[in-house]
């Protein structure tokens, strides 16, 4: 039999760096939010072309947090749709119903599986305030058409970007850089995959950012001052660690699996 993913055979490459960096930070006792979280979304920011980078502690989180913080700065407000694809992941329609939102499931595009901007446009009322796009399989959603209508319209746009580190669009642009906002997951079978949970939120948008950093550490900014009712879900240093090894690899190891495929 022939494994379709190996993650053994995948991570052991790197199991030399992987050692290393753990030493660095037993070593160092830094051990939440410290310099390798900073680093990698810094780098993850650069990567993905957008302004911002907040590391979470999964993909989940990043999608409840986008939505969350949209609430809390009044973007969006209890009650209302948001048009998501039939087909994706029960996480997309978590992250909608657990901040108080209500998902409008369409029919994907038959050929691509994507979302369907035919379906958008039929599902569209004025209760509808944002569409999340879920880039399926490496491949990237109609943006363009997707894109115009959102700001035809005055959607919020937000990508679940799980499947689609690295993807890019004929523009240029990659996947996170896409739309106001985008959820990525790092679970260890992702194309960039950290050895456990962990999850970013990217964004060009510097109050949505902000927003999302303060709701993940309990709302707050500052030690023992809270803005907000927040949760506890931060990018852990050891695994923003090994997905600061993993992510130069990127590229490359896309480029394998296209050639495979």
């Amino acid at each position: 039999m022939i494994d379709f993913l190996n993650l053994n055979k995948l991570n052991l490459e790197f199991e030399p760096l992987f050692q290393k960096k753990l030493k660095e930070i037993v070593s160092e006792g830094s051990l939440i939010l410290g310099k390798e979280v900073e680093a990698f979304e810094t780098d993850y920011s650069e990567y993905c072309g957008s302004d911002h980078c907040v590391g979470v502690a999964n993909g989940l989180d990043a999608l409840t947090l986008i939505f969350r913080a949209y609430m809390d700065l009044g973007a969006l407000e209890a009650g209302d749709e948001v048009i998501v694809p039939a087909n994706t992941f029960i996480a997309s329609i978590l992250a909608i119903i657990n901040a108080g939102l209500k998902p409008v499931l369409i029919e994907p595009d038959e050929e691509s599986y994507n979302c369907s901007f035919k379906s958008i446009q039929s599902a569209y009322t004025n209760k509808v305030k944002a569409i999340m796009v879920v880039h399926l399989y490496g491949q990237l959603a109609d943006m363009e058409s997707i894109s115009h209508f959102a700001k035809q319209h005055d959607l919020l746009l937000i990508e679940d970007a799980a499947q689609a580190h690295g993807a890019i669009h004929s523009n240029g642009k990659k996947a996170g850089n896409l739309g106001d906002a985008a959820a990525f997951s790092f679970y260890p079978s992702k194309n960039l995959g950290a050895l456990g949970d962990a999850g970013a939120v990217t964004t060009n948008d510097e109050k949505l950012a902000r927003h999302i950093r303060l709701l993940g550490n309990y709302g707050s900014a500052k030690k023992y001052h809270y803005e907000s009712l927040g949760y506890n879900s931060r990018l852990d240093e050891l695994q923003a660690a090994f997905l600061n090894v993993k992510l130069p690899f990127l590229d490359g190891q896309n480029q394998r699996r296209r050639e495979i495929a």
